[in-house]
């Protein structure tokens, strides 16, 4: 069975050129949207893109709607479906204007990969994800043993992030360099830090505590006198393995390079929140953390302009829609509060008063009648 088709290679080759180029996406977005391409062309039986037909975009519609994810035994999330119609849909409509295709395929046919409204209600709908508290950050940092120089750069790696807010990508490429305890700021230079968007900006350390802050202080003084790192080595160091005492392969120690990748770091948030008898809270969460705590704290505009800037943030909206809405827990206390101020409904608890409102009720049946 044909897995490929040349003149599809070719044109698919020149499509990612000009998403890199162009659109200016990154390798990793480019990836993607490859993958959906390439699901598509699996989905029409590798025919040649020149004879596309609507009926190949409703199938493999089918194809999705019924596709088992691989890891969860389960039917793909609409997200994921979403997500992948509107990169092929984008192709289609890029095909649609290129010699040898656009006497063939119309802007009008990529229309046909939009998923229903409701699925795409579905997909698009925000949910609340849980958050850590600072307690609890607190204590899986304050409880995590720090005696082998792995278990100490564990710990500090979770301070680190708690204290700064930084995204994981950014922490596993920083240098010692970057942190400067004295004015307590870490400078996310985009030419040597990975931030997202390659944005240049510095963050100042958050209040969380100077018993946090310690720790940080601590590690890179650990890093610089005992293990003699100097300011280009990484902040935090990728792990060393060796040969155990058994003979086995295991982790021995540090190394001073960086890590490639994020997925180290959430390997030790999960192993760590799990010996601390916690759920697993992924890095990212933190900043949603910070963003809650800022809600809090802040009490002018100028001042949550500034939290807002120092999660790495250009528009205060952003903060708010992505980072601090009130929690549903905190809603309910909210409206609790508020039931107490409204006159004929206020109640001395958070229980119902089921006698006032069965007068109130009595009082809108006799008004109808």
């Amino acid at each position: 069975m044909r897995k490929h088709h040349p003149k599809n290679e070719r044109i698919k080759r020149q499509y990612l050129a000009y998403l890199e180029e162009a659109k200016r996406m990154s390798v990793k977005s480019t990836d993607q949207v490859a993958a959906a391409i390439a699901s598509f062309e699996a989905s029409t039986g590798y025919k040649d893109f020149a004879q596309f037909h609507i009926e190949q975009a409703r199938k493999f519609k089918r194809d999705l709607a019924n596709a088992i994810n691989p890891k969860t035994g389960k039917p793909l999330a609409k997200a994921t479906v979403r997500s992948r119609l509107m990169h092929v849909k984008a192709f289609i409509h890029w095909l649609a204007c290129q010699p040898g295709y656009k006497s063939r395929i119309s802007y009008s046919d990529a229309e046909y990969f939009n998923p229903s409204a409701n699925d795409t209600r579905i997909a698009t709908a925000s949910r609340e994800r849980p958050v850590p508290s600072i307690e609890q950050i607190r204590h899986v940092i304050l409880s995590s043993p720090a005696e082998s120089d792995i278990e100490k750069r564990d710990r500090a790696l979770i301070a680190f992030t708690l204290l700064t807010g930084a995204r994981d990508d950014a922490i596993a490429s920083l240098s010692i360099k970057h942190v400067d305890l004295r004015a307590r700021t870490v400078f996310q230079d985009a030419r040597e830090v990975r931030t997202k968007n390659r944005k240049t900006f510095t963050t100042w350390f958050f209040p969380v505590g100077d018993d946090i802050e310690a720790i940080i202080c601590f590690w890179i003084q650990f890093l610089t006198n005992d293990l003699m790192y100097g300011p280009d080595d990484a902040l935090f160091p990728a792990t060393e393995i060796g040969l155990d005492k058994d003979g086995h392969f295991a982790p021995v120690g540090l190394k001073c390079g960086h890590w490639k990748t994020a997925n180290a770091i959430r390997d030790i948030f999960c192993r760590r929140f799990q010996a601390a008898g916690l759920p697993y809270f992924h890095p990212h969460s933190f900043r949603k953390t910070l963003a809650r705590l800022g809600t809090a704290m802040t009490t002018t505009t100028e001042e949550w302009a500034a939290w807002s800037q120092n999660i790495g943030h250009d528009d205060v909206k952003t903060t708010f829609q992505s980072y601090a809405k009130v929690p549903s827990h905190r809603q309910a206390e909210i409206f609790n509060t508020l039931r107490t101020k409204t006159g004929v409904y206020a109640t001395d608890g958070d229980e119902p008063d089921h006698d006032t409102i069965a007068r109130v009720l009595a009082h809108l049946q006799k008004k109808a009648s």
